[in-house]
């Protein structure tokens, strides 16, 4: 209700496709700005406290964001800057809601239960957008953001409610925020289950925001219509994706995870085409029935492909990588589409849009979704403790770790093959500075270094070793010589005033 209202009341306040177009830049900036510094916080501190004081804080937000349209006192800059406020609560709660999810159900029931909870949201966006209309019209525009700044009260009480399962307690201390944000995103950056998704993502939402963005034009300016209709548009697209959420299980199975979001992505540039030629409300109603069903598909998958991706310590972050990436594309493609539709008029910005959608399917085909379902990111903790002689201070570093292998010169190029794929579980895990050196002097000697910011750091890669990792570390120690694994040594730096 309040998002169908914020768009209807930004063409009354400044019609500018621009403008308009700021109010969805406004609702996902915060979440490309501060998504990963709240994965890092969900990953630290107690999701469900976290949830609580982001929803109190939607809740104050709010309330402030409804008395001001009450007393008509709301201008085109502050409803931008109100409606980026309350979006920097959805932001630092995005994560940690995102990552509960692992809580409530097991792996295998993983996809159609993200399914469910995405026809779960778009209830809300088929009953609250077109409700929202019928209410502005009938009591006036600030009623639906009156029933915006009370309906947290729902959701605060189903967190009040709910006792998540207790998190096995390491032997390490938590991490510190910093050091949480720059292990998360060297994850991401090394993981290629979450890289993939995140190349997909941007492709379909970078072209898919500009309808978002724009339909309020296209209901005032093309439809030449009021709130009520618009709130019905965007209805329309919540209807269309819980319908389309109850055939995503055979569609999955009969197309696969790229095929599916191709099929996503295609029918989004067919509704984008529509919005852009259409000047009758039932045909564009139809096209935001289609908009619906393909926005639930795309982002269905591309949310599933992004969970599998990840092991548990680093969920909350990779996943906000991911929120990064979808609201960092929809607040950039708004931007662009609204200049574009500035510049050339609505119609051309949807076309454009449109055909750029089709052709990122063939540029982006060769990063495969969901290739994480396989991986058994649980922990293996086949790696000791290292042995040391006195105790070491935690933030000690940084640490450099060496490993020595002997190999048959014969198969120096598939040990180096499989030493380079083992070095990106390295990466994933918290080292840094990762080489390889070969000894001139001694056929077969290699020598493996990388470093890790700290002895705190270090004894957290040890933890973070997962199942499917240590597998990869037996293929390369195979290769020794001897059969045996290869001589480790972990070092420690030393500054001159030591």
């Amino acid at each position: 209700m309040s998002s169908a209202a914020s768009g209807w009341l930004m063409t009354s306040l400044d019609s500018s496709p621009f403008i308009v177009a700021m109010v969805q830049v406004a609702t996902s900036l915060p979440m490309f700005l501060l998504a990963i510094p709240a994965g890092a916080l969900s990953d630290i501190v107690d999701r469900r406290k976290f949830l609580l004081a982001g929803e109190l804080f939607i809740m104050a937000s709010s309330v402030v964001f409804a008395v001001l349209v009450s007393r008509h006192l709301i201008t085109p800059t502050s409803l931008l800057l109100l409606t980026f406020i309350v979006s920097v609560g959805s932001a630092m709660t995005a994560p940690p809601w995102q990552a509960v999810v692992t809580l409530l159900v097991p792996k295998v029931d993983l996809p159609p239960a993200i399914a469910l909870n995405s026809a779960g949201v778009n209830v809300s966006r088929a009953v609250g957008p077109a409700l929202g209309g019928v209410v502005a019209s009938a009591f006036g525009i600030a009623a639906p953001f009156w029933f915006d700044a009370f309906s947290n009260a729902g959701v605060i009480w189903g967190l009040l409610g709910w006792r998540p399962p207790a998190r096995e307690r390491g032997r390490l201390p938590p991490e510190r925020f910093g050091s949480a944000i720059r292990a998360g995103l060297r994850h991401a950056r090394y993981n290629p289950h979450l890289t993939a998704t995140l190349v997909r993502a941007a492709g379909f939402f970078l072209f898919a925001s500009a309808y978002w963005a724009l339909l309020p034009l296209v209901a005032r300016q093309q439809v030449d219509s009021g709130p009520a209709l618009y709130g019905v548009l965007l209805g329309a697209i919540g209807a269309g994706a819980v319908g389309g959420a109850f055939t995503l299980p055979r569609l999955r199975v009969r197309l696969g995870a790229d095929g599916l979001l191709a099929l996503g992505t295609a029918g989004t540039a067919v509704a984008t085409v529509v919005f852009g030629l259409s000047r009758n409300s039932w045909v564009t109603l139809v096209a935001s029935v289609v908009a619906g069903a393909a926005w639930i598909a795309s982002l269905s998958v591309l949310n599933i492909s992004a969970q599998v991706a990840l092991p548990e310590w680093v969920r909350g972050r990779g996943l906000a990588v991911f929120v990064t990436v979808f609201f960092g594309s929809l607040s950039l493609g708004s931007v662009v589409w609204g200049e574009v539709g500035s510049l050339a008029g609505v119609t051309a910005a949807l076309l454009v849009a449109a055909a750029g959608g089709v052709v990122a399917i063939p540029l982006t085909w060769r990063w495969k979704l969901q290739t994480g379902e396989s991986v058994d990111f649980s922990p293996s903790l086949h790696w000791s403790a290292p042995i040391t002689t006195h105790e070491i201070e935690e933030d000690r570093g940084p640490v450099l770790v060496t490993v020595e292998y002997h190999i048959d010169p014969k198969n120096r190029a598939a040990f180096v093959r499989a030493l380079w794929r083992a070095s990106q579980e390295r990466r994933r895990d918290g080292a840094y500075q990762w080489e390889l050196f070969e000894d001139p002097s001694t056929d077969g000697r290699f020598i493996e270094t990388f470093l890790t910011d700290s002895w705190l750091e270090h004894l957290r890669s040890h933890e973070r070793v997962t199942k499917s990792d240590r597998i990869q570390e037996q293929i390369v120690w195979r290769f020794q010589v001897d059969g045996q694994p290869p001589k480790t040594t972990h070092l420690l730096a030393v500054r001159s005033e030591e």
